[in-house]
């Protein structure tokens, strides 16, 4: 066995992650340049430093897991989410949707979701589960604190409304920070929360291997309530969705099959 390949098996044990669902080629390069530039050449005496060393550790775990997000990123999506997806979804339940943000990063996502869904309910009736696998994207998160470059997309009112200025940043209100619950979740091995109306999963497949994917397509099938949909990121697009039991509702938006 490689000393990559051992690495993989240590790092699985050590933190319950397991490499081997991610894209061999890409992941390794990661590790591999982050490793040397923290001075180590060998697989084997870094993995020793890591179980030693907390904050090469968080290091290691933060650098995986590639936090790279905006508020209403692409915002031609958002604009479908809103005049027809979340329209349709109302129109057929008796409740106020549960809703899922699978993979939050650093909290722009779930909190785009809520100013959005502003549109249709009272903000205390709302609720985000938000959830990833990254400790510290979901404590920068729960700041809230965040660049005038990610709030690019961020319709203007919504800026104008829900964030205050503080120096250089904006910090989103707390009256946001409330209808979000943030957790910790490993989407290949954790189990997923059931009856969700819309399950937001973008620009997190497009790291995985077919074989996760193909995992991820029908654990999510069943997160999904009878008419949910599964939103995806934009390079992300399903092919032939009706092998997993999904159907193409609109471009990067597929509801369930039953």
């Amino acid at each position: 066995m490689d000393k990559y390949e051992v690495f993989k098996k240590n790092i699985n044990d050590l933190i319950n992650i397991d490499l081997n669902y991610y894209k061999e080629k890409q992941m390794k390069r990661r590790i591999t340049s982050l490793m040397n530039r923290n001075g180590f050449n060998d697989f084997n005496k870094y993995f020793q430093r890591l179980k030693s060393d907390k904050f090469l550790l968080d290091q290691f775990i933060n650098y995986m897991t590639i936090n790279v997000s905006e508020f209403y990123r692409n915002p031609s999506q958002w604009k479908v989410l809103e005049t027809f997806i979340l329209p349709n979804l109302i129109s057929k339940s008796k409740k106020t949707l549960k809703i899922w943000s699978s993979a939050c990063s650093t909290g722009e996502e779930p909190y785009s979701l809520v100013m959005l869904m502003t549109k249709f309910y009272n903000l205390n009736e709302i609720e985000i589960l938000a959830t990833d696998i990254d400790d510290e994207a979901i404590e920068k998160a729960k700041i809230g604190l965040y660049s005038n470059k990610a709030l690019t997309n961020l319709p203007i009112e919504f800026k104008k409304k829900y964030f205050e200025k503080v120096g250089n940043s904006y910090r989103i209100k707390n009256e946001i920070k409330e209808r979000v619950t943030f957790k910790k979740l490993d989407l290949l091995k954790d189990l997923f929360p059931k009856n969700i109306d819309l399950i937001a999963c973008r620009n997190v497949m497009i790291y995985f291997t077919d074989e996760a994917k193909e995992l991820l397509y029908k654990k999510f099938h069943n997160s999904l309530d009878n008419n949910g949909v599964l939103f995806v990121g934009s390079t992300e697009q399903i092919i032939l969705p009706e092998r997993y039991n999904y159907k193409t509702i609109k471009t990067f938006f597929y509801g369930k099959i039953n």
